[in-house]
């Protein structure tokens, strides 16, 4: 039977589509990349993934998954070489755990005033639960890059260009020295390192739009649900 193709919709800097490349190459899965604008999405785009309108969008022969998350799940199950997830029920409830925890946590660099004060605290608190997590450990998976460590590796890389553009600390390797680790690890690890995107352009970007994104009505709607909630 032939093999059936795998696609990739994506955007050149966006944290949740590199997930899903990482994950792709340490299985060494071959795939298609499709670059997608998501300030002007294609028909492609909607049409494959109508209900959020978003990136990444993963097609596999012809089935079609979207979310980050669900999409390296996926993976991981469909092709079990370099297992991302623990094989023991409470360990892979425990991965889940950790992925969902760092999802959940504001890193508002771009909140202003008050709120940009009680975001980069929230933030803090997170890293300080974070750091305990990782404490004693190389990965998070251990001595292999693991579910955790694909699904937190944007703090590796994206994290530090938005505090750079944002104008904060929120990584003090002092205070987190375990993180701090972890982070450099994750960075040297080949997979990772030789699929990240340019970070002079990140930084132009980000601060090209920093402006638009903190004054949009999304931006703010979370930033209220997270520091009011």
């Amino acid at each position: 039977m032939a093999e059936q193709k795998v696609k990739l919709l994506g955007f050149w800097v966006s944290p949740f589509v590199y997930r899903v490349i990482w994950a792709l190459k340490l299985k060494g899965v071959d795939f298609e990349y499709i670059e997608e604008d998501i300030f002007n999405k294609s028909p492609l785009l909607l049409r494959l993934n109508p209900i959020h309108k978003k990136v990444p969008v993963l097609v596999h022969g012809d089935r079609v998954i979207s979310e980050s998350y669900v999409i390296v799940q996926y993976i991981d199950e469909t092709w079990p070489q370099c297992p991302l997830l623990p094989q023991h029920p409470y360990e892979r409830a425990m991965a889940r755990f950790w992925a969902d925890f760092a999802e959940t946590k504001p890193i508002a660099v771009w909140a202003g005033g008050a709120e940009r004060e009680k975001a980069t605290k929230l933030a803090m608190e997170a890293v300080e639960k974070i750091e305990e997590a990782v404490k004693g450990k190389k990965l998070f998976g251990g001595e292999s890059i693991g579910y955790v460590d694909i699904c937190l590796g944007w703090m590796s890389y994206w994290l530090p260009v938005w505090e750079e553009v944002g104008g904060i600390q929120i990584i003090d390797p002092i205070k987190f020295p375990a993180t701090s680790s972890w982070m450099n690890t994750l960075l040297h690890h080949p997979v990772i390192g030789n699929n990240l995107p340019a970070r002079d352009a990140m930084i132009e970007d980000f601060q090209k739009r920093s402006k638009d994104i903190s004054e949009s009505g999304w931006f703010k709607d979370i930033i209220r649900l997270h520091l009011h909630s």
